[in-house]
């Protein structure tokens, strides 16, 4: 007999009554390190004081009115947005999937409105993940991800993990985009190799193709920058934004230049829940934790600590762990036996640690991780791996 919830999910067998921090306590009263911060949400940690304010705050006011209507809060969160980005406009969605299925609406439609409607077709990169919607996993491309679901959306040119060589001959007159994580997260805490995105931006000025970016794991902090591509020194055209921008309240957001999003006038796009009053709330309280002066510089520092740690567990446990890969607090732990046999064992030892593709472990904590806990995490992590290992 099918469960009343949809059994689309291998869930652990943990019910989750309260968070705290960088801590959730267990419906039985168990503590567990969150390392995986509701994969990458709990940009601020649990119950974060100035998010509960700001929800509650709201909560007594409106929750509700729809796009018909201005916003206050959504106009207040966008003009912090493009004030601290590239951007020139945003259109809020509920989720990264959201922002994906605009991302390539707004790519195609500049085109259309540019005189060239044939470019419709989306380069995208082995190991990527945009989200679940027919648009998303057409990009994928993957048989996990696609399988069963035909007719698969067209117009994505997929491509191999990553040759810039190769989107150079893949590049036609029928190319409107590149869509491209500067950070893969389900692929596996993949960065782009040095110097990509900028070979990237440089190309697609050359052909007048669109760069899409896909920050909704990597955006936000993530990688001790307010969007990754910062690094780089190279901007998008259009950027896709969720997880961590609400904190653990649903909020994704497509971030754009004017030109890019000449295309997308009244009743192009449309959302019925999209930048509702409370999700912007929560959403300008994170912007203003994380783009207050020294917070980045601190995830950081604690990047730097953790990593340097995560060295050392990799030392220790040679026969469970290859390497650590990532940046900031958005890092990896590149396995050599099953990642679910460590994420399993972390349960056991009370730390939360969220699998990945090629055989990685993802360390997603929240920003707010203080320097002790990241030693509890280690020692957690070291735990599970003398388990894992045959030690423990």
């Amino acid at each position: 007999m099918i469960p009343s919830v949809l059994p689309t999910y291998n869930r652990a067998p943990l019910s989750f009554a309260r968070g705290e921090g960088s801590w959730l306590i267990e419906a039985d009263g168990r503590r567990f390190l969150d390392l995986g911060a509701g994969i990458a949400v709990n940009a601020l940690g649990h119950a974060h004081p100035a998010l509960v304010a700001a929800l509650t705050e709201q909560a007594s006011k409106v929750w509700h009115v729809s796009n018909l209507y201005k916003i206050p809060e959504q106009q207040r969160l966008a003009d912090k947005l493009v004030d601290a980005t590239f951007a020139d406009t945003v259109f809020f969605t509920n989720s990264g999937t959201e922002a994906c299925e605009l991302a390539v609406k707004m790519a195609r439609k500049y085109h259309y409105d540019s005189g060239a409607p044939e470019r419709v077709e989306i380069l995208t990169f082995e190991g990527c993940f945009h989200g679940r919607s027919s648009a998303a996993i057409a990009a994928s491309g993957s048989e996990k991800m696609v399988k069963g679901f035909g007719p698969i959306l067209e117009g994505f040119v997929h491509l191999p993990w990553f040759d810039i060589e190769a989107v150079k001959s893949a590049i036609t007159d029928k190319t409107a985009a590149v869509l491209v994580e500067p950070l893969q997260g389900e692929g596996g805490i993949r960065p782009l190799p040095e110097g990509a995105l900028k070979a990237l931006r440089a190309l697609c000025d050359e052909t007048g193709v669109l760069l899409v970016l896909d920050e909704v794991q990597c955006g936000v902090g993530r990688t001790g920058k307010l969007f990754a591509h910062e690094w780089a020194g190279v901007t998008p055209d259009i950027m896709m934004v969720a997880k961590g921008i609400g904190g653990g309240f649903p909020l994704g957001a497509v971030l754009a230049t004017e030109e890019a999003a000449k295309g997308m006038v009244a009743g192009t796009h449309g959302s019925t829940y999209g930048g509702n009053p409370l999700g912007c709330a929560v959403g300008a309280a994170v912007l203003d934790h994380i783009t207050d002066h020294g917070f980045l510089a601190e995830v950081n520092r604690k990047g730097g600590l953790l990593r340097q740690k995560l060295e050392g567990l990799v030392a220790s446990h040679p026969e469970v762990f290859e390497s650590v890969r990532g940046q900031g607090l958005m890092l990896g732990l590149k396995c050599k036996v099953a990642p679910a046999d460590v994420v399993a064992a972390g349960y056991a030892n009370g730390v939360i640690t969220v699998p990945a593709a090629d055989n990685v472990v993802r360390l997603l904590p929240p920003l707010t991780i203080s320097d002790e806990d990241i030693a509890t995490a280690v020692e957690l992590l070291d735990k599970a791996a003398a388990q894992v290992g045959g030690d423990g």
